[in-house]
């Protein structure tokens, strides 16, 4: 089972720790604003406040940009960028920045809107991941893959059963769950049989690289 960071490499402190305990993808939030590509799971408040229920206010001077998050990661494969919002735009930037930034190196791109994904076609390097965080998506991303393979998959754990997982595996190879944050989260996923789990708890993904290995 693949170990991912949730949210690990929304600070480069994140990221870098991330990194050095071995997990297999590090996840990285993107946003869009004001033409700027900003890492980060909160919430706007104003202009100059974000607000997360994990890290509570912090300001947006401080936040990080896609572009360091690239050259920290000096080129390493293990990048998952989670694209936020509905934009585009952002999709086309982000791609861009991967050509220039990062060009020919493996990283996964995931997102809720899958349009966005298109992007990334010609694309080589680029493992479109499609997220579903409630039951409608979880329907309707089956019937899009039906008949068809995909790169992957990121779906909130709750939502997977075993016909569900079932239909999954005829779609791909790769199937990852969140949020795996408990040591009975990743017996729950273990025992579905999901190929990924992804935990805010580095501990956690610490001890599933050790025994894995």
């Amino acid at each position: 089972m693949l170990a991912v960071a949730h949210r690990g490499g929304n600070s480069v402190a994140g990221l870098s720790a991330a990194l050095a305990a071995g997990v297999d993808l590090v996840e990285v939030d993107v946003q869009l604003y004001r033409g700027a590509l900003e890492v980060r799971h909160s919430r706007a408040v104003g202009s100059r406040l974000l607000w997360d229920r994990a890290d509570g206010f912090t300001r947006r001077r401080e936040l990080p940009e896609l572009e360091e998050i690239l050259a920290v990661a000096g080129g390493d494969p293990r990048l998952m960028l989670d694209l936020k919002g509905r934009s585009l735009e952002m999709a086309a930037r982000v791609a861009e920045s991967l050509r220039v930034r990062a060009h020919g190196v493996p990283v996964a791109v995931c997102t809720k809107e899958w349009a966005m994904l298109d992007t990334f076609a010609a694309d080589p390097n680029v493992k479109r991941i499609f997220s579903a965080a409630n039951a409608a998506q979880v329907a309707r991303l089956l019937a899009r893959m039906r008949g068809q393979r995909v790169d992957g998959v990121s779906i909130r754990l709750r939502l997977l059963t075993p016909p569900v997982m079932a239909e999954l595996r005829r779609a791909t190879d790769l199937i990852l769950a969140w949020p795996v944050d408990s040591a009975s989260d990743l017996a729950r996923a273990e025992h579905l049989g999901v190929t990924g789990a992804i935990s805010k708890s580095l501990p956690l993904l610490d001890a599933l690289v050790r025994r894995r290995s």
